[in-house]
């Protein structure tokens, strides 16, 4: 018996599931390390040599080099790991989340505040 059932596609949506999450390994155990200012400070200072400590394939490495969400969430990425890459350069949830959409920091702000109105 198949411990999981094929999901729904959704458009534009990537599904962070266990493929996503073995597919991300590297990339979000590097993420995770940011929790530690000795190694934000070490990315900062090498951002290659940090990226090979951690083992990144091709695909992980350009999206960091792009600084690109969408791309990092596609090589497997976890939004709350990428949330400690992002803060690196100031970022937070929110411009993570207007990335995502493709709307302006502002206009997501507006999004989610109209959005918690109708509640």
């Amino acid at each position: 018996m198949a411990m999981s059932k094929p999901r729904p596609e959704i458009p534009g949506t990537v599904i962070f599931d266990g493929a996503q999450a073995m597919k991300g390994y590297a990339l979000n155990k590097m993420c995770y390390s940011f929790n530690e200012a000795a190694n934000r400070q070490a990315f900062v200072a090498d951002e290659d040599a940090y990226c090979a400590r951690y083992g990144l394939n091709a695909q992980q490495r350009e999206a960091i080099r792009s600084r690109n969400v969408l791309q990092l969430i596609a090589a497997g990425g976890n939004a709350y790991y990428l949330a400690k890459f992002a803060g690196i350069f100031g970022l937070d949830m929110q411009d993570i989340g207007a990335q995502q959409t493709g709307m302006s920091k502002d206009e997501f702000k507006a999004k989610l505040q109209a959005a918690n109105a109708q509640c």
